[in-house]
Order: C-alpha cells, then structure tokens, then sequence
C-alpha cells in the first residue's frame, strides 16, 4: 500500500468524471495528499449525481467514463505517487430494471431484504427505490463483491470505505469477509455517539465524524452556553435539553415515516409487543451489536440497553435473556439507524438552533464544548487503538463545511453581544415576517446560517432554506409541502440580503465572526493534520469553503483558482497550510505514526509532541496566553498569532 499520509476526497458526476479527475492528479501530488479517495464509481442508475444508487456491483460506471477510464486514472495516480481508496456501498442497490438482481423474481428475493407477506423491501432509510440487500449470505455478498475485491487484490486500489454498515444484519461478519477476501484497508462510515467507543473489527477506522465534533466543540467557548441557552429559551420558549427534542423526533420517524418498517418488526415478533417505536426511538446510539447466531451480548450493548431506559421485558428481549427472539433483534439492530439518523440528523438539528455549529453528523448539541484534557484522551485512544482512523472538517454529508461551523462555533466567544443583536434584529425585521413566518426559531436559524456563509447569494440561501424548512417539519416537510409558509420565509431571507436596518449591524459583527472563525477554522485544520489519524480533505476545502449542507457542497469547485493558488508565491492560509504540513509529515513520517504525548499549557491551548519528541505543536484556542515552547534546538515549520509547528532539528 501506498504510505498513508492524506487522503483526497472526490466527487464525481456529470461532466466531472474520471478523465476530469485525471487532470487533477498532477496538482493533489503537489498539494502533499498521498491517496485519491473516490466515490462509489460501479454502475449506477441512469442520471445518478452521486453513485450510491448502484445497479451493478460488477462493473464501473460508464456515465464516470467507464472501465477505461477508470483505469487510465488509476495509472495516472500511480505514476505520481498516489494510492486510491474507493468507496463501496454494501447496504444496497437500486430498484432499476437495469438492475439484473432486482428485475429477476427469483433474484430478487435472494439478493434484497423482502417483506414474503407484503412483497415490500426494506429501504435505505425512506429511499423507496434504494432496496437493502441481504449481505448475511455468503452467496450474496460473493456476488456483490467480485469486482470490489479483485481491484483491492490487483492492487488497482489500496483501501475501502465502506458506506453505513449499520443496516447489515451482522456488521462485524461482514467486515471479517471482507478482511479474508483481501481487504486488509477499510474505513467504515460509522456515526458514533460523542464518547462511544468503535468496536474492535479488522478496519482501520470510521471516517473521521468523531473528530469532526470533538474539534469543533473545543473550540466553542465554555463560557457562551449559559448567555446562549438563555437565548435559545427566550426565543425558543422550549427549556427542554436537547436529548428530549431528539427522542420526540425520532418517536415521530417511527410512527410516520418508517410505519412499514415497525409494522413488519412488529408482525415478526413471537408476540405481541407494545411500545415498539418506543424502543426503537430510545437508543442512545445507532444500533447495538448483540450477536443471536453466536449469543454474543457485549458490555458495551448493555450499558447502551441500560441508557435506553426500557421496560425490563425489553431488556430481556434485546439482550437475548429470552429465546425466540433471535430474528426479532436482528431485525430491531436494522431499524434503529434510520429511526436515529432521520429523526436526529435530519429533523432535530433543523429545530434545536441554540448553537448551529454543534449540530453535525454524529455531533451531539448537548455537548456544548470539549475541554483541552478530554481532546488529548481521544486522540490517545484513537493512536492506540486506530492510528489510521480517518479524519475530517467536511464531508459530503456534513450539515455545513469546517469553514462555516467555525465562524457560527465563534458566536460562544461573544454571547452577549450576539444575544443583543437578535433581540435588535427581530425588532427591526419584524416588518419582513408575514402570517407568523418565518417564526422566532427560524429566524435565528437563518441569522446563523448568514453569520457563517456570508457572503452567500440569493439563489444558494434559497435553496438551503428549503431543504431546512422541510428537513424541520414543523410548518412544511417535503411530504406535504406549506407553500405559503415557505414563500413567506424566502421572502423574509430575500429581503435581509438588502435590509438596511438590518444590515446596519450585522455587516460589522458578522466581519468580526468571520474573523474569529477563520482563525479557529485554521487552528482545527492544523490539529487535523497532526493528532493521531489520517487527515482527508474533501474536494476544494484547501481555500476558504462556506458551504452548506448537500447540495450546497457538491457545486463545482474552481480547480484553476487552486492550481493558480498552490503556484503562487504566497498562497491563501489554508492551502499553504496543507502543503507545509503535508511536506513535513511526508519528511518525517515516523514522528506521525508514532507517539503522541499531550504537554500541559493550560486550558486554552492544546499542546503536544509527536514521535520521540520529533515534532512539536501548539494552538491556542481562545485568550492571548503565550504559547509555550520546548526546550531543545527546533526549527520553525509554521508560525502564526494563534499556531506553532516546530521540527526537532
């Protein structure tokens, strides 16, 4: 395998396919990055934008340019010293007609998950045309990972990333099958709870989402919750800690939008259960891993069963204390991923707005900032038990880039005053609302999103409002869609973009978020490509990136500002960054595959060393303490107000 050193990730679709990628390999070799990481790139639905609706596991995508293209980026990414990781999605393939396996009856019921009574299929979360395939057979997975497999054995690709494992019906076996096929590099997209230990499988890790939060809340200022959640109960009228508006909104994706699902796991019970969406609505995770083939109950389902606070009959139940109820539990373990990730990520983080910043994928906003000591303990863990996790500020499904979360976490640092301006600002547009809309909440919803993007234009606002409107469903949802409501909402951020009164005050401060933000962006940058991991960048984060979330961050990027940037004589601080620290962790690679000792510099400043004192590194997260310096003879690899890479000499 190539030395792991960073990871680049690409989106491809469209007119941006594998030859367009081809012409990008010259310039991520000079960026530092060690491995393109690629989407899924076999065979997709027609018009598919981004290739996880696959209809052939067996080939590669012709719309992407097809097998010889795929190779002919392979053999440039070589030629410049570059690895690949591609992303596969197990889980499940399209219902097409172009699919052989989901046209053919006989296949049908072999290879997908199908109700026998109803003839329904167990869907990727409410995706009705994406069918779950039954992975548990060996037949199946052999099949849908023939070509997947001989690209990792040919040494076309170096590594796997493995797309919600969480709807497998046994996760950690289907890892072991891929590890004895030859995968001996895999990265699962697995949503830890803040403080969830992954579990011991053959990978080398999840994505990178746990980083993601812990980064960005220790950079939010402890000191802005209390003024903040003032805020928040103010205008909210809600005093409710986040964890209840979770639970009542996953209860509501239970018995609304995943009523199939319940009714199926209901019938196939041994008996009649009540309180069934309950249940499914209670984990404090996305799923256990209790194992009924092999009676394994692990401590850590326990304590999730325990958390959860069931009856004791469900207790017994979950955690196989009575018999018959094996196929139940496999069933119940699918079905609370969607239950979480549609009723947390996708309903709850569009109406708890106390603090945007914290509202991201595996991110818990309870949580409202992470000490300096509790980040050390992560990335110590993370190097003892994952050294090659990845690690991340964006994704393609993150609710909003690094860059943004930064500049909305830098609101913690001025509460007060930020709490004074919305009072202000609800004032002074209250002429702008029409029949209640948009609401208080939706207002400071918006006053967020503009703090963090601005500038943004009419069209991207408009867009990601829609999407948020909907994703809320409180006063629209994308089933029955409130047209007035919406319009009245649009025409009030609209109307914003040019408000005077508005305007008046929000230009200055938001200028002063912007800058706080862009600094504390740099410095969980700069830690992301140092700790303990391996760093990813998603496509075109290497300059400034106020993107929001899908589609917003899949608009095309301007490789030739990048291009013309990485030439130049001083490029922007991001990208000369990257390119300084990636140079360094390419000239001294044992220091960041090994040790990783935290040195005491307060609870402001996260300092530590690398390797055998190899390489030291200090950010100061907020104040103007010092930042210190170790004693010896180091050079200076970057130094900035608020950042200090030295190299031992």
């Amino acid at each position: 395998m190539t030395e792991l050193r960073a990871t680049y990730r690409l989106q491809l679709g469209g007119d941006f396919g594998f030859a367009a990628a081809r012409e990008l390999v010259p310039y991520l070799a000079q960026l530092g990055v060690s491995h393109l990481y690629l989407p899924p790139s076999f065979q997709a639905r027609e018009g598919s934008t981004h290739g996880y609706d696959v209809v052939d596991p067996g080939s590669i995508s012709n719309e992407l340019g097809g097998e010889a293209e795929f190779h002919a980026l392979i053999a440039a990414a070589r030629e410049h010293g570059l690895g690949v990781i591609l992303d596969i999605v197990p889980n499940h393939m399209a219902t097409d007609e172009r699919n052989r396996y989901w046209s053919d009856p006989a296949l049908r019921t072999k290879f997908f998950d199908v109700d026998e009574k109803t003839g329904r299929h167990r869907r990727f979360f409410d995706i009705d045309h994406l069918a779950a395939v039954r992975q548990e057979d060996p037949e199946v997975f052999a099949e849908t990972h023939k070509l997947a497999l001989q690209l990792v054995r040919d040494g076309v690709v170096d590594g796997l990333r493995i797309d919600h494992p969480d709807g497998l019906a046994d996760p950690a076996g289907y890892l072991q099958r891929l590890r004895d096929g030859g995968a001996r590099h895999v990265w699962v997209e697995k949503i830890l709870d803040p403080g969830e230990p992954l579990r011991d499988w053959p990978i080398e890790g999840t994505v990178g989402y746990e980083f993601l939060n812990d980064v960005a809340a220790l950079f939010v200022d402890p000191a802005g919750e209390a003024p903040l959640t003032d805020l928040w109960v103010e205008i909210s009228g809600d005093d409710r800690r986040f964890g209840e508006l979770a639970f009542e909104a996953k209860l509501e994706q239970a018995r609304t939008t995943f009523a199939p699902e319940v009714e199926r796991l209901a019938r196939e019970a041994p008996e009649r259960v009540a309180g069934l969406e309950r249940a499914l609505s209670s984990l404090p995770v996305y799923r256990t891993y209790v194992e009924p083939w092999s009676g394994k109950v692990a401590d850590e389902d326990r304590h999730a069963v325990a958390e959860a606070g069931l009856p004791a009959s469900w207790v017994s139940r979950l955690l196989l204390e009575v018999p018959g109820w094996e196929a139940f539990v496999t069933r119940f373990q699918q079905t609370t991923p969607p239950v979480m990730a549609k009723g947390v990520e996708d309903t709850a983080f569009y109406r708890y707005a106390r603090l945007l910043a914290l509202n991201d994928v595996g991110g818990d906003p309870s949580r409202f900032s992470v000490s300096v000591a509790d980040f050390h303990r992560a990335n110590a863990e993370r190097a003892q038990r994952f050294p090659r996790n990845l690690l991340v500020t964006q994704t393609h499904d993150t609710k909003r880039s690094g860059d943004v979360r930064a500049r909305i976490g830098a609101l913690a640092s001025m509460p007060e005053e930020f709490a004074a301006l919305v009072r202000n600002w609800l004032s002074v547009c209250r002429s702008l609302t029409s029949g209640g809309a948009p609401t208080p909440v939706e207002q400071l919803f918006i006053f967020q999103t503009l703090l963090g993007t601005w500038p943004i234009s009419e069209e991207r606002l408009a867009g990601y409002l829609e999407k948020a409107m909907r994703e809320a469903k409180q006063h629209t949802s994308w089933v029955n869609v409130n047209e007035a409501h919406e319009a009245a909402v649009q025409r009030f951020a609209k109307a914003l973009l040019t408000h005077r009164d508005f305007l008046r005050a929000f230009l200055p401060f938001q200028a002063r978020v912007a800058e706080a933000g862009d600094r504390a962006a740099l410095g969980q940058l700069l830690l992301k490509l140092t700790v303990p991991g391996v760093p990813d960048i998603y496509q075109g984060d290497e300059l400034l990136c106020l993107s929001l979330v899908d589609p917003d961050n899949r608009r095309p990027v301007d490789w030739d500002e990048r291009r013309a940037a990485l030439a130049s004589d001083a490029p922007p601080p991001k990208l000369d960054l990257i390119r300084t620290l990636l140079a360094l962790r390419r000239r001294r690679p044992e220091a960041f595959a090994g040790a990783y000792t935290p040195v005491e510099a307060g609870p402001d400043i996260v300092a530590f060393t690398r390797g055998e004192d190899e390489v030291f590194v200090a950010v100061r997260l907020r104040g103007d303490a010092a930042l210190p310096t170790p004693a010896g003879t180091w050079e200076t690899v970057l130094e900035r107000d608020d950042l200090r890479v030295l190299a031992r000499t």
